[in-house]
C-alpha cells in the first residue's frame, strides 16, 4: 500500500532532483569533436576529471582530430549523422555555414552566453548578432617565440624592426650553429596563420585593411597586401635546407630540439614547447616595418564550442557548454593551456611567464584577426585556402608575392562582390 508520506517523499525527491539538473537514467558520454589533437592530455587530465567531478551521469570523451583533416573529417561525420554531441567550432565562416546547413545548434538562449561580450561572441554569430551557435572559448596570439639561451650565446636581441629583424636572421646564419626559422612549405596552412596572417596586420593597418578587404576598398594586388608576401619570400633564405619537405611537426621538432633559434608561432605553441625544450625561452611581437610604425598583432578569436543539432543526449550537451562557459573553466583552461586566453567577462590570472608576455603585447598594439576568416572565405575558391596555398608558394619560391597576390585576388573576385551579404 502506498502511503501519503511515501508520495510526499517522492515528491520531494523528484523536486531536489529536477533542481540539481537533467534527469539521466543512466550515464551519457558526449563525445568531443576537435582539431586541437595536442590538447588531448589537458582534456583527459585536467578538464574532463573536473567536469565529471561535478556533473555525475555525464562522462566525456575527447576525439581529436588532425588540424588539416579536421573540416573534411567532421563534415564527412555530419552527413553521416555519425559526429560527436559536442562540436568544436572554428570562427566566423567555417562555423556559420555548418549552422546555416542545420548541423549546429541554436544556443541563443543559453544560460552561459550571458558571460561573454559581443565582440567575443560576433566569431560565432549570425551576421547580424541576432543567433549565436558556439560558446567562445578563447583568442590565440601570434608573434615569435625564441630560444633565448641562442640569443645569449651570440649576443642577439629582440628585433622590433623588419630590418633589425633581418639583421638578427642574418647574424644567425652567419653563426652557422643554429638554423634562423623553423618554418617548412608542405603543410601551407603554417606559411599563412604563421607567416602571411602573422607579420601582415602592420602592413595592412590590422582592422583597417581588412574591413577595406570586405567593403571592395582594398585588394590583395594593393602594395599593403602584396609587401607581406615579399617579406614572407625573404625567408625562403633563413628557413634550412630541406624545408620544401618540412611539415609543421617538423617544424616544431627543429625548435625544441634546439636546432631552430626562431619559431613563427601562435600562442598555442607554449605549452608543447615548454613540455618538450630543454632551454630558455622568450617571444616577441611581429616586427614593425619601420622605426616609429604602429606595432600590430594577429589577436585571434580562435575556438569556440558547439552543439551538435542532431545530438543524442541534447541536455547533457548543453550542462557541458554552460560549464565551459563557466568562469571555472575560464581558469582551468587557460592556465592548463597556456597561449589560448578565455573570452568570458571573468577575469582570469595567468601562472605562465610566456603566456603573459604574448597578452602584454595588447597594452601597446593594435589587435586584428585573421582576415580570411569573416565572410570572404564563403564561396569557391575558399579565400583561406587560396592563402595556404599562395603563401607557402612564395616560400618556396614556387610563386612570385605578385603572382600569388593577384591569383588569390582573383580567386576572390570570382565569386565575392562587396555588400552581397547585407
Amino acid at each position: 500500500m502506498t502511503t501519503k508520506s511515501t508520495l510526499l517523499g517522492a515528491s520531494a525527491g523528484l523536486v531536489l532532483a529536477l533542481a540539481a539538473g537533467p534527469l539521466l537514467a543512466q550515464d551519457v558520454t558526449l563525445t568531443i569533436e576537435s582539431w586541437r589533437n595536442d590538447d588531448l592530455p589537458i582534456w583527459q587530465n585536467t578538464l574532463i576529471p573536473a567536469f565529471e567531478a561535478s556533473h555525475p551521469g555525464i562522462k566525456l570523451n575527447f576525439a581529436p582530430t588532425a588540424p588539416t583533416e579536421y573540416n573534411a573529417a567532421l563534415n564527412a561525420k555530419l552527413d553521416a549523422g555519425s559526429a560527436g554531441d559536442i562540436i568544436t567550432c572554428r570562427p566566423f565562416d567555417a562555423s556559420l555555414a555548418l549552422y546555416q546547413q542545420g548541423y549546429l545548434a541554436d544556443l541563443t538562449d543559453l544560460e552561459g552566453m550571458a558571460n561573454f561580450p559581443d565582440v567575443a561572441k560576433s566569431a560565432w554569430s549570425t551576421d547580424d548578432g541576432s543567433e549565436v551557435f558556439c560558446v567562445p572559448m578563447a583568442s590565440v596570439i601570434h608573434g615569435f617565440i625564441y630560444n633565448a639561451d641562442a640569443f645569449a650565446e651570440l649576443g642577439l636581441e629582440e628585433p622590433t624592426t623588419e630590418a633589425e629583424f633581418f639583421a638578427v636572421l642574418d647574424a644567425i646564419k652567419a653563426d652557422g650553429s643554429y638554423i634562423p626559422l623553423a618554418m617548412g612549405s608542405v603543410d601551407q596552412w603554417e606559411a599563412a596563420s604563421m607567416g602571411y596572417h602573422n607579420i601582415g596586420p602592420a602592413y595592412w593597418h590590422g582592422e583597417e585593411g581588412r574591413l577595406a578587404l570586405i567593403a571592395g576598398d582594398a585588394k590583395f594586388t594593393d602594395e599593403e597586401w602584396t609587401e607581406p608576401l615579399r617579406v614572407l619570400g625573404r625567408w625562403a633564405d633563413y628557413t634550412g635546407d630541406g624545408y620544401h619537405s618540412q611539415t609543421y611537426p617538423d617544424s616544431q621538432n627543429l625548435f625544441t630540439l634546439g636546432r631552430a633559434a626562431i619559431f613563427p608561432a601562435g600562442s598555442w605553441e607554449i605549452s608543447l614547447f615548454e613540455e618538450q625544450a630543454d632551454f630558455a625561452m622568450g617571444a616577441f611581437p611581429p616586427p614593425i616595418p619601420a622605426e616609429g610604425d604602429q606595432c600590430y598583432i594577429s589577436d585571434h578569436t580562435d575556438i569556440g564550442i558547439g552543439m551538435n543539432a542532431n545530438a543524442n543526449n541534447p541536455e547533457a550537451a548543453r550542462a557541458f557548454l554552460n560549464w565551459v562557459a563557466s568562469a571555472e573553466f575560464a581558469g582551468l583552461y587557460s592556465n592548463a593551456l597556456p597561449g589560448f586566453f578565455a573570452l568570458s567577462n571573468e577575469p582570469v590570472e595567468l601562472d605562465n611567464a610566456l603566456a603573459n608576455e604574448f597578452v602584454s603585447w595588447r597594452q601597446n598594439c593594435e589587435s586584428s584577426i585573421r582576415p580570411t576568416y569573416q565572410i570572404l572565405s564563403r564561396g569557391t575558391p575558399n579565400l583561406e585556402n587560396d592563402n595556404w596555398l599562395h603563401a607557402a608558394n612564395v616560400l618556396a619560391g614556387t610563386e612570385t608575392a605578385e603572382e600569388a597576390a593577384k591569383a588569390i585576388q582573383d580567386g576572390l573576385d570570382s565569386w565575392y562582390t562587396p555588400g552581397m551579404y547585407e
